[in-house]
């Protein structure tokens, strides 16, 4: 039953994120209801996602290397900042059309590399999976794009430290109800 919790829980994040997208004017016949729908149905996935992911029984299909937790715990901090307002306020990820997606699929990525079971397989190759086709999507739909003016260094710097900051709260909450981020 955890496995069809957690496919329907990832199906479901597809299907909400990709509305808009590839059904733009049922979407938009929703008008503002359609988007506290689309909040509805991501808030009823990241449920099933999580009741699904801590249902499955595990099971091996490879095993990480102890050192793959640092690299998992560098990329998760660069997932952070990227995921911050450092796309549109600082000066580095200016360039960049999708930061918080590249984010999202870097932190995806982390969490492939420490976790060898095939629940995790499911849920972030899905979610990463679904970063992809999501850019691959926005950028056939809204082929032009043009960045804004870049924002300062000291932003770039203000927003990692807090990035740093941030994922110290989160491997702290992450230990209380799971495996703990941090080496021991």
């Amino acid at each position: 039953m955890g496995f069809v919790l957690l496919i329907l829980g990832v199906a479901l994040w597809w299907a909400a994120h990709l509305f808009k997208r590839v059904m733009p004017a049922q979407r938009a016949a929703m008008g503002n209801a359609g988007k506290g729908a689309v909040a509805l149905a991501l808030v009823a996935a990241i449920l099933l996602m999580i009741f699904g992911y801590r249902m499955t029984d595990f099971i091996y299909v490879w095993a990480p290397p102890s050192f793959m937790i640092h690299i998992n715990n560098l990329l998760v901090l660069i997932a952070i900042y990227m995921m911050s307002p450092a796309g549109k306020k600082g000066h580095l990820l200016n360039k960049l059309r999708h930061p918080m997606l590249g984010g999202f699929k870097l932190w995806a990525f982390a969490h492939l590399l420490v976790n060898g079971d095939l629940a995790s397989i499911i849920l972030f190759g899905g979610l990463l999976a679904w970063a992809v086709v999501e850019v691959i999507v926005i950028n056939k739909s809204e082929p032009d794009w043009t960045p804004g003016e870049p924002g300062t260094y000291g932003k770039d710097a203000m927003f990692f430290v807090a990035s740093i900051v941030l994922l110290g709260v989160i491997g702290y909450f992450h230990g209380l109800v799971g495996p703990s981020p941090f080496p021991s």
